[in-house]
Protein backbone atom coordinates (compact mmCIF):
# COMPACT_ATOMS: atom_id res chain seq x y z
CA UNK A 1 0.00 0.00 0.00
CA UNK A 2 1.14 3.38 -1.30
CA UNK A 3 -0.41 6.55 0.41
CA UNK A 4 0.20 9.73 -1.42
CA UNK A 5 -0.09 12.96 0.00
CA UNK A 6 0.48 16.40 -2.27
CA UNK A 7 1.16 19.59 -0.82
CA UNK A 8 2.55 23.68 -2.58
CA UNK A 9 -0.72 24.30 -4.07
CA UNK A 10 -2.39 28.17 -4.22
CA UNK A 11 -2.85 30.47 -6.25
CA UNK A 12 -0.61 32.54 -8.46
CA UNK A 13 -0.89 35.66 -11.20
CA UNK A 14 -0.49 34.58 -14.68
CA UNK A 15 3.29 34.39 -15.22
CA UNK A 16 4.23 33.09 -11.55
CA UNK A 17 5.50 29.80 -11.16
CA UNK A 18 4.34 27.00 -8.01
CA UNK A 19 5.92 24.00 -6.79
CA UNK A 20 4.08 20.96 -5.90
CA UNK A 21 5.33 18.17 -3.88
CA UNK A 22 4.21 14.68 -3.20
CA UNK A 23 5.40 12.77 -0.23
CA UNK A 24 4.84 8.94 -0.91
CA UNK A 25 4.66 6.27 2.14
CA UNK A 26 6.85 3.15 1.70
CA UNK A 27 9.29 1.27 1.89
CA UNK A 28 9.22 0.57 -2.29
CA UNK A 29 8.74 4.09 -3.76
CA UNK A 30 11.72 3.27 -6.09
CA UNK A 31 9.79 0.86 -7.80
CA UNK A 32 7.22 3.13 -8.92
CA UNK A 33 6.84 5.36 -11.78
CA UNK A 34 5.46 8.68 -10.53
CA UNK A 35 3.13 11.05 -12.35
CA UNK A 36 1.41 14.01 -12.80
CA UNK A 37 -2.36 14.45 -13.47
CA UNK A 38 -4.43 17.09 -13.42
CA UNK A 39 -8.13 17.73 -13.48
CA UNK A 40 -10.33 21.18 -14.13
CA UNK A 41 -13.76 21.49 -13.58
CA UNK A 42 -16.16 19.58 -16.06
CA UNK A 43 -13.17 18.30 -17.70
CA UNK A 44 -11.57 15.02 -17.73
CA UNK A 45 -8.93 14.14 -15.39
CA UNK A 46 -5.64 14.52 -17.84
CA UNK A 47 -1.53 13.47 -17.66
CA UNK A 48 0.69 16.15 -16.86
CA UNK A 49 3.95 14.56 -16.25
CA UNK A 50 5.95 11.14 -15.65
CA UNK A 51 9.09 10.52 -14.33
CA UNK A 52 10.38 6.89 -14.21
CA UNK A 53 12.03 4.66 -11.21
CA UNK A 54 15.73 5.96 -12.26
CA UNK A 55 14.89 9.79 -11.85
CA UNK A 56 16.37 10.21 -15.48
CA UNK A 57 13.65 9.58 -18.08
CA UNK A 58 11.10 12.08 -18.40
CA UNK A 59 7.58 12.77 -19.81
CA UNK A 60 5.04 15.74 -20.55
CA UNK A 61 1.82 16.22 -21.84
CA UNK A 62 2.45 19.00 -24.90
CA UNK A 63 0.63 21.54 -22.89
CA UNK A 64 3.04 21.50 -20.05
CA UNK A 65 6.27 20.97 -21.87
CA UNK A 66 9.10 23.53 -21.48
CA UNK A 67 7.20 25.16 -18.48
CA UNK A 68 6.65 22.18 -15.79
CA UNK A 69 9.72 20.12 -14.44
CA UNK A 70 9.11 16.76 -12.81
CA UNK A 71 11.88 15.83 -10.58
CA UNK A 72 12.10 12.90 -7.71
CA UNK A 73 13.92 12.86 -4.74
CA UNK A 74 13.98 8.66 -4.10
CA UNK A 75 16.06 9.17 -0.56
CA UNK A 76 13.00 11.32 0.59
CA UNK A 77 10.03 9.42 -1.07
CA UNK A 78 9.16 12.36 -2.80
CA UNK A 79 8.22 13.91 -6.52
CA UNK A 80 8.03 17.42 -7.42
CA UNK A 81 6.63 19.08 -10.36
CA UNK A 82 7.95 22.53 -10.72
CA UNK A 83 5.44 24.77 -12.68
CA UNK A 84 6.81 28.42 -14.03
CA UNK A 85 5.25 30.41 -16.71
CA UNK A 86 1.67 29.99 -15.12
CA UNK A 87 -1.31 30.37 -17.37
CA UNK A 88 -5.24 30.81 -16.37
CA UNK A 89 -5.49 27.34 -18.31
CA UNK A 90 -3.51 25.90 -15.89
CA UNK A 91 -6.06 25.84 -13.03
CA UNK A 92 -7.18 22.35 -11.91
CA UNK A 93 -6.79 20.09 -9.09
CA UNK A 94 -3.21 18.71 -9.44
CA UNK A 95 -3.28 14.46 -8.45
CA UNK A 96 -0.10 12.78 -7.65
CA UNK A 97 -0.18 9.32 -8.48
CA UNK A 98 1.99 6.08 -8.50
CA UNK A 99 2.27 3.23 -10.69
CA UNK A 100 4.36 0.02 -10.91
CA UNK A 101 3.86 0.47 -14.84
CA UNK A 102 2.57 2.87 -16.97
CA UNK A 103 0.76 5.92 -16.16
CA UNK A 104 -2.56 5.63 -17.65
CA UNK A 105 -5.58 7.53 -15.79
CA UNK A 106 -7.54 4.35 -15.70
CA UNK A 107 -5.18 1.79 -13.93
CA UNK A 108 -3.03 4.25 -12.06
CA UNK A 109 -2.46 2.21 -8.57
CA UNK A 110 -2.68 4.94 -6.04
CA UNK A 111 -3.89 8.42 -6.07
CA UNK A 112 -2.99 11.53 -3.85
CA UNK A 113 -5.89 13.56 -2.71
CA UNK A 114 -5.47 16.40 -4.87
CA UNK A 115 -4.02 19.92 -4.72
CA UNK A 116 -5.80 23.05 -6.03
CA UNK A 117 -3.56 25.42 -8.44
CA UNK A 118 -4.97 28.96 -9.76
CA UNK A 119 -3.49 30.83 -12.09
CA UNK A 120 -5.31 34.32 -12.24
CA UNK A 121 -5.02 36.50 -15.29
Amino acid sequence: QVQLVESGGGLVQTGGSLRLSCAASGRTFSSYIMGWFRQAPGKEREFVAAIHYNGRDTYYANSVKGRFTISRDNAKNTVYLQMNSLKPEDTAVYYCAADRVSMVVSTVDYWGQGTQVTVSS
